[in-house]
């Protein structure tokens, strides 16, 4: 972590922009149902005004695609923050109008201002250089704090860094820490648990960690990939038919690696997706024609136990099964309760819905750390280059 941070800059009576990612969830009457995002922007925010900034706020909140919708505006967030901070935070009308140019000009030390929701106009997700400008010409310092858009080159994640000297914030500086740690200098034994749908969603995920752990459990439906590379019958279960044979070449790659790749032994299958199906537990290679298989069975989850009691650092991306649905969430907590048992690991959850899966379950304060990025998490396992913390100049 060699990034310029919030620390390394003099803050006092400057007007600072900071990107946060307040993509929180609403109900139909608007309210947020789960603040995790808001909190974990108000380290960075309290700092920045305890070193007498002016600050002001920007985040995108939806997919509005460039048209101004009242279900996606900022100002639950605001009233969120206002409550959080123990002072107003003002909401703009509009991004770089006349009332964000009216509400940051004459700023005090310690005032609040939440520009309305960036992807309100269109030219932000094309990261155009005149918008970016634009925004930037509101502060003179820039902090990026959202790393669950890290992986995006927006301009409010990249664009106004060619315009301002540019820092990184704590959850950020966090992010880096935490998960570049377990990638390259991790507490061996490392295990990977890896689920969700698609292989294809996964493959250079997988191709990285074959490169680093010594066991990579797969769950989830991608699973039924795996089995069928193997020759096994899958039934109605999900299978990426094109993907075969790239499941075949990574079972290959991980037992020239000496890698452990852990499939289910046997799975949770139902006649339907619905949460009164009927249900049934077989061996994995005996899953029935008109069955579908939905979660790891009992068996699966000891030998997963079994190995994640050895391990000394565990990364978890994505839920084993269907954890949605009552029937089918057994393994995917069962595993997050495991982990929340092991005081000498470890335990790194890799955003998303495993994420959401550990904080269903109430269990997120036992985690090491929980990423707040899905698909930025995705993107830095993997070694991809992540614009939005490339921009931050090293110190």
């Amino acid at each position: 972590m060699n990034k310029v941070t919030v620390r390394d800059i003099d803050l006092k009576g400057k007007k600072v922009l900071m990107r946060c990612d307040f993509n929180v969830p609403l109900d139909e009457n608007l309210n947020i149902t789960d603040k995790t995002r808001i909190i974990a922007a108000l380290p960075t925010i309290q700092y920045v005004l305890d070193q007498g900034a002016k600050l002001i706020l920007c985040s995108h909140l939806g997919r509005p695609k460039g048209e101004v919708k009242k279900e996606f505006s900022l100002a639950p967030v605001a009233k969120e923050l206002s409550v959080q901070l123990g002072r107003e935070v003002k909401l703009a009308d509009d991004i770089i109008g006349d009332s964000a140019k009216a509400l940051t000009a004459d700023m005090n030390e310690g005032d609040v201002v939440l520009l309305e929701n960036v992807r309100y106009d269109a030219r932000e997700e094309a990261n155009d250089e005149e918008f970016s400008r634009e925004l930037a010409s509101l502060a003179e310092v820039y902090v990026n704090d959202a790393f669950g858009t890290a992986h995006r080159a927006h301009a409010s994640t990249e664009g106004v860094s060619k315009f301002l000297p540019s820092a990184c914030g704590f959850l950020i500086e966090k992010e880096l820490e935490q998960l570049g740690d377990s990638l390259n200098n991790p507490v061996r034994p490392f295990v990977a648990i890896l689920g969700g749908k698609k292989v294809s969603d996964k493959i250079g995920v997988i191709n990285s960690l074959l490169d680093k752990v010594d066991t990579l459990i797969i769950g989830g439906a991608m699973a039924y990939t795996f089995f069928r590379a193997q020759g096994y019958s899958t039934g109605k279960s999900l299978v990426e038919e094109d993907k075969i044979d790239l499941a075949k070449e990574l079972l290959a790659k991980a037992e020239a690696k000496g890698v452990k790749l852990l499939l289910p032994v046997d799975t949770k299958c139902g006649k339907e997706f619905s949460e009164d199906t009927e249900t049934l537990v077989v061996k994995s290679n005996e899953i029935p024609d008109d069955w579908e298989g939905f979660d790891i069975g009992p068996e699966s989850i000891e030998l997963y136990k079994s190995v994640l009691a050895e391990a000394k650092t565990v990364l978890w991306n994505g839920p084993v099964g269907v954890f949605e649905l009552k029937p089918f969430a057994i393994g995917t907590n069962a595993i997050a309760e495991y982990l929340a048992e092991l005081t000498d690991c470890k335990t790194i959850i890799g955003g998303g819905d495993s994420a959401a899966a550990v904080t269903k379950a109430g269990l997120a304060d036992k985690m090491t750390h929980i990423s707040t990025g899905g698909g930025a998490s995705l993107e830095f396992i993997e070694g991809k280059v992540l614009p939005g913390i490339e921009c931050i100049p090293n110190k």
